[in-house]
């Protein structure tokens, strides 16, 4: 291949074999939101106690439930019984909150101290009577967002096989009791659903993405058995063997992975749900798996891009780099493509390429059809060659941790924190839009900026 060639197909490389990300604690904070019947209790250092405060720091008017189980010196030297007192505080917090299930999120001390939470958890479970889940978070092991993914493949071994009859017959005789006095054809439901296997979608959520999702399967025929996570712990979906999953994130391989292995489930491997063109995608696969011929979904998408184009036209043309932090990179990257941008490198934490075989393989498909170069792929950036690569192409945005964000403004590069794409609801036809709402934001600022004339004074105060 000569100098001028493009590359035909995607290439990867690995470089520091570090994480440079947002520690995968963090995941407490939106998981204890989703599931609402829950408590979670990370065990680690004051260490972990000070970045669960800040990093949940916006949230002090929801009463988080979550606590720390501070492990001091005692712990290390191995002078202190770590069952004795993890009892003590399940028992309390079963006294004070009452939850259905308590997770224990084991940090990176846990690791290097070797502490046997799995050991521990079903002993007492029995004894305090209230379910724990054992769940491994930390940053030796795993990138910002795969705390959630180590969560939910723990869960996964939680769900139930199948309800008993008893309570079947108790659901069907409420619903007829429900159903008392309708018409025939309100009552008769399940008519808009076609015959399908159970399908069980997994993925951390806010409910009305959900709720979006949802109406949007139910659209095509396509009726969900169960999500996990339920938002209440209670209602964990009923997994057997030959039941169908599909994951709505990157980041969720593990999970993936725990639903093939150990519950004897078919994967579905479709691209993401991010943007009108992963959620179509998505949808189509899932369809096509099924037997199922889509309806609308052409014109439903090409709706929703009639209706993003006041965003588009602000970063069509553009070029965007990803420093590489939550593992939404390539779902990201895709998207943007498609509105009409370049994107010479995509960094990614961690690269699972049969978990993410669809999205990638749309993300080519996508490149070839806009006529841009394909990314280069690297997997586990060395941030200061990255930092020379950014001086050397210049592009309009870089998509990157917080820790970067601000030296790279300092030097006159346009940033986007990548942790609020993480937050934010993403997924979907409908929210399209919020996502080219942060994508840019740091661009209109600038062009506002410029229409004030400020632009200058700007650059002035970075060199001073």
């Amino acid at each position: 291949m000569t100098a001028t060639q493009e590359p035909t197909a995607l290439t990867f490389e690995c470089e520091t074999g570090n994480y440079h990300t947002f520690c995968p604690i963090s995941c407490v904070a939106w998981l204890y939101q989703k599931i609402e019947d829950s408590f979670f209790l990370v065990i680690g250092t004051k260490t972990c106690g000070y970045f669960l405060q800040n990093a949940m720091g916006v949230m002090i008017f929801a009463e988080p439930r979550y606590a720390m189980a501070e492990l001091e010196e005692g712990d290390i030297s191995a002078q202190l019984n770590d069952y004795e007192e993890l009892k003590r505080l399940c028992v309390q917090i079963k006294r004070d909150r009452n939850p259905s299930v308590i997770v224990w999120i084991g940090t990176c001390t846990t690791e290097i101290i070797k502490m046997d939470l799995e050991g521990l958890a079903p002993k007492l479970e029995s004894e305090i009577g209230i379910p724990i889940v054992t769940a491994r978070a930390n940053g030796l092991d795993y990138a910002f967002t795969q705390g959630e993914d180590t969560v939910l493949a723990a869960m996964v071994h939680k769900c139930p096989d199948k309800g008993p009859e008893s309570e079947k017959e108790d659901r069907n005789a409420i619903q007829k009791l429900l159903n008392f006095g309708r018409k025939k054809e309100d009552v008769n439901t399940e008519s808009e659903y076609a015959d399908h296997p159970p399908l069980v979608l997994f993925g951390s959520l806010p409910d009305p993405v959900v709720t979006n999702l949802t109406l949007e399967l139910k659209k095509q025929g396509i009726k969900i058995s169960g999500w996990l996570p339920s938002k209440r712990y209670t209602e964990l979906p009923v997994i057997e063997e030959g039941y169908y999953v599909s994951g709505v994130n990157p980041f969720l391989s593990r999970t993936a992975t725990t639903f093939m292995r150990r519950r004897k489930c078919k994967l579905i491997g479709a691209p993401f749900p991010i943007g009108p063109d992963g959620t179509r995608a998505w949808i189509e696969k899932i369809c096509s798996v099924f037997g199922i011929q889509p309806k609308g979904l052409e014109e439903r998408e090409a709706q929703i891009w009639e209706g993003l184009e006041d965003y588009i036209k602000l970063i069509r043309g553009k070029s965007v780099f990803f420093m590489g932090d939550n593992l939404l990179e390539i779902s990201l990257a895709r998207f943007l493509i498609r509105c009409g941008m370049t994107c010479p490198e995509i960094g990614i934490p961690y690269m699972d390429k049969r978990y993410q075989a669809a999205e990638l393989a749309l993300l080519e498909k996508t490149c070839q059809e806009m006529g841009v170069p394909l990314p280069k792929i690297i997997e586990k950036p060395d941030n200061y060659n990255q930092i020379q690569r950014i001086y050397e192409l210049k592009p309009d945005l870089v998509i990157t941790g917080m820790a970067h964000a601000n030296p790279l403004e300092a030097r006159g590069i346009d940033t986007k924190w990548s942790v609020e794409f993480t937050f934010a609801q993403i997924h979907g036809f409908t929210n399209a839009r919020d996502i080219l709402e942060l994508a840019t934001r740091p661009l209109r600022r600038n062009n506002n900026l410029k229409e004030l004339g400020w632009d200058k004074l700007v650059k002035e105060e970075a060199k001073i």
